[in-house]
């Protein structure tokens, strides 16, 4: 029997043990050996024919240990262990470090106002106690994919230099529709005099109007607070347009969110947090590539109806 992806993350992580690099199709042998999988189980596909079972639960055993800190990607693709991930081999049991990564990729996973388990819950009560329907069971597994994804693109961002988060943001306002087709709409400041802005988007030719960019790569729970947001619209008060974008990928204090209100759009703020940042992410495919897309149908009572019924 295929191995779920959380059966397999322990045994990849034993396999990376000696430091050797790998991409993900080169654990399916050792892996296929350890799981005494016979070659059509170790080939099988999808009923939908949309790629290996196999191979893409060892991917997402791969994005959860990433997540979770245990393994690393030198480059695109490669996978190695981190001195984390050999630290707990060492010092935990497998269920130790089983509960760990579950734990540490719910708590990276950017919230909604309600989780996966609470739709659920929702659904139940609304339906009687009744199991939900396949449409909904759907929808929850789109939501949990999405969610996995974008904590993975957290993870990601916050290994990346701040620079490169200043640029990231740049290009996702511009594949967000602003700056129009403005040549080289966006740029993002010098660092040694940005008057407190990081970035621009020019709304038009001349440069008349633009947006103001602030943003900051902070780990989760460090928040922004009040006085940062006071600085930024200073700094924004002083631009022509006097409007601005304050991006973080971690959230803001309950002051910094009270201040921007009270603003009444003079100037003009807006604050994104690490939940909204992914999602805008994930929804304009920036960095991103369509793994697969599903066609649902539904039955078109207009046609049917037109037919003569047999009395």
């Amino acid at each position: 029997m295929i191995p779920q992806f959380d059966k397999i993350r322990i045994q990849i992580l034993k396999i990376l043990q000696s430091g050797v690099v790998m991409r993900a199709k080169d654990f399916r042998a050792p892996l296929a050996e350890h799981f005494h999988l016979t070659d059509e189980e170790m080939n099988a596909w999808y009923p939908s024919g949309n790629g290996e079972i196999f191979l893409d639960r060892i991917s997402w055993a791969l994005s959860y240990l990433f997540i979770a800190g245990l393994v690393e990607k030198p480059k695109r693709g490669d996978y190695k262990i981190s001195e984390k991930g050999l630290s707990m081999l060492a010092s935990y049991s497998d269920e130790q470090i089983c509960e760990y990564v579950k734990t540490t990729v719910n708590a990276r996973t950017p919230k909604k106002s309600h989780n996966i388990k609470g739709a659920q819950e929702d659904t139940a009560e609304e339906t009687g106690g009744n199991e939900p329907t396949p449409q909904e069971r759907l929808y929850n597994s789109y939501d949990n994919i999405k969610q996995s994804i974008q904590s993975e693109i957290l993870t990601t961002i916050l290994g990346k230099k701040p620079q490169e988060f200043e640029r990231l943001v740049v290009r996702l306002l511009q594949a967000m529709g602003y700056g129009g087709e403005v040549k080289n709409s966006g740029f993002v400041t010098k660092l040694s005099n940005d008057g407190g802005i990081d970035g621009v988007i020019k709304e038009d030719i001349l440069g008349f109007n633009h947006i103001s960019i602030q943003a900051k790569r902070y780990a989760l729970g460090n928040n922004v607070g009040r006085n940062e947001v006071q600085s930024f619209v200073g700094a924004v008060a002083g631009t022509p347009s006097k409007k601005g974008v304050f991006i973080t990928t971690s959230d803001f204090t309950k002051g910094a969110v009270d201040y921007v209100d009270s603003l009444n759009g003079s100037p003009t703020v807006i604050l994104i947090n690490g939940h909204q940042l992914t999602d805008y992410i994930y929804d304009f495919g920036l960095g991103l590539q369509t793994e697969m897309t599903f066609k649902v149908m539904k039955m078109d009572s207009d046609y049917w109806d037109s037919m003569e019924d047999d009395k």
